[in-house]
């Protein structure tokens, strides 16, 4: 742990990348503050969510803090857990991130629940033991207590044989927390299009993409595309890794459409014929979430490093999409299905956008995670010793 004092924590190279970087920072911390605090005056009136459409941005921007975190604790854990010798070099850097990613998540979704505190008192004094929700919510800080652990005694301590033993637990325990998070939409079974076996485990595939992608910008900003001899050792390992991983995705999307067509089941058939027609979903979840990344590698025969960290940035605004996507595309069909069987009316998709203050909130939750990431690089030594 480095000894710095305040003046010291914010002094930087002056690169062009790194004043763009910390000027970003500093916007998006100044929305996400004028973005609370309009939401304090105004309530959920604040948000376009409604009766129809009750789950917004921040959801969306929650589950993408959340998988962010869970891959990049997966990721980590390849290294110090199951001791492969190459990721050893990532576990400090890559278990601080899933540390600042899952507090951003809990910092957007704060001001989605309304009462954060009431929340806890009572996610103790009255467990709900058959809602996925609350099973979530405690999962979530069994693996926040398990990671700073895990951090503490891998960067503070020193000590490898708690780490490791941290590790486990916070692998476990984020393994379960994000299937969890699946089941969420899984056990929806008023809506056939989410309902079912498939969101658990993609919640788990998507996570570990999605940690792959930040591990490749993390170290793409840190050493410029110059790497030394063992971190581009790391990323090649990394490369086919992604790889395998965006195949098995790009045949679970496949599939999910292809179930869901099949037989024209009502609603569900409907739904996924909007949704593919959708330019988020073809551009961004499909193009820059999957393809792109998939095709670089491929042709590259996984050998591709400094282009995979651009490819890395597109990788994540498409993640974004899956997460904004996830949460929209479950309930734009209308539920009033009564009421059209009668009148034989097709279905009027229902239609949201956020909010100015949702778009404040959520995108400002990214400053939260950039500011903490800073000070962990300027206060730990996280890179890897040769003692260890």
């Amino acid at each position: 742990m480095n000894e710095l004092s305040i003046k010291e924590l914010f002094r930087f190279e002056k690169t062009p990348l790194n004043l763009l970087i910390a000027i970003l920072t500093v916007g998006l911390l100044g929305i996400f503050v004028a973005g609370a605090t309009y939401y304090f005056i105004h309530g959920h009136h604040a948000f376009n969510v409604t009766r129809q459409h009750p789950w917004g941005l921040l959801i969306a921007m929650y589950v993408f803090f959340v998988v962010s975190s869970t891959g990049l604790c997966i990721i980590s854990s390849i290294g110090h857990v199951f001791e492969v010798k190459e990721f050893q070099v990532i576990g400090k850097r890559a278990i601080a991130g899933a540390i600042i990613t899952l507090l951003s998540g809990f910092a957007v979704i704060a001001l989605e629940v309304g009462h954060p505190v009431r929340m806890l008192i009572y996610n103790v004094l009255t467990p709900g033991f058959t809602s996925a929700i609350w099973w979530m919510g405690t999962l979530y800080g069994i693996y926040l207590v398990f990671i700073t652990f895990e951090f503490f005694f891998l960067t503070i301590k020193e000590n490898h044989k708690w780490a490791k033993i941290f590790g486990i637990g916070g692998l476990l325990a984020g393994l379960a927390a994000h299937s969890n998070l699946g089941a969420v939409f899984g056990f929806l079974i008023s809506r056939p299009t989410a309902n079912g076996v498939f969101y658990p485990v993609y919640f788990i595939l998507s996570a570990m993409i999605t940690g792959c992608y930040l591990i490749y910008i993390i170290y793409g900003f840190k050493y410029k595309n110059s790497y030394p001899a063992n971190i581009k050792a790391m990323l090649l390992k990394l490369n086919k890794i992604l790889g395998m991983l965006l195949g098995i995705l790009i045949f679970f999307e496949a599939w999910k459409i292809i179930t869901a067509l099949y037989g024209t089941m009502p609603e569900r058939a409907e739904t996924i014929l909007h949704v593919i027609k959708s330019p988020t979903f073809i551009f961004g979840e499909v193009i820059l979430g999957m393809l792109i990344p998939f095709i670089v590698i491929l042709f590259s025969n996984a050998k591709a490093i400094k282009p995979m960290v651009y490819v890395s940035l597109a990788g994540m605004v498409g993640i974004f999409f899956m997460r904004y996507d996830l949460v929209h595309d479950t309930l734009i069909y209308p539920m009033d299905t009564l009421k059209r069987s009668e009148y034989q009316l097709p279905p009027t998709f229902i239609e949201y956008f956020p909010s100015a203050t949702e778009f404040a909130i959520g995108f400002g939750g990214i400053g939260i995670t950039l500011l903490l990431f800073y000070i962990a690089e300027k206060v730990f030594n996280l890179d890897v010793d040769t003692k260890h």
